[in-house]
């Protein structure tokens, strides 16, 4: 029986460093993500399955459970 992955994790803006709290979706990996401080866009970075992986305090879901999905979600 696996562990359910954490559906929580703070994403930290690489532009202004601004912190908030998000649910990552279970489903899906977020590829696009718009910093609510300064409207930056985000992308995951180079190698990174979503946006969570890349500037967010826990891994995204999928990752988490090792089954990285790769659809993208423009939520």
């Amino acid at each position: 029986m696996q562990n359910e992955p954490a559906l929580e994790s703070i994403l930290t803006c690489p532009v202004c460093d601004f912190r908030k709290q998000e649910t990552m979706p279970i489903d899906s990996c977020l590829w696009y993500y718009e910093c609510t401080n300064c409207h930056s866009l985000l992308t995951p970075k180079q190698g990174d399955c979503c946006i969570f992986c890349s500037y967010g305090t826990v891994k995204c879901p999928s990752m988490q459970m090792n089954t990285c999905c790769r659809q993208p979600s423009l939520r």
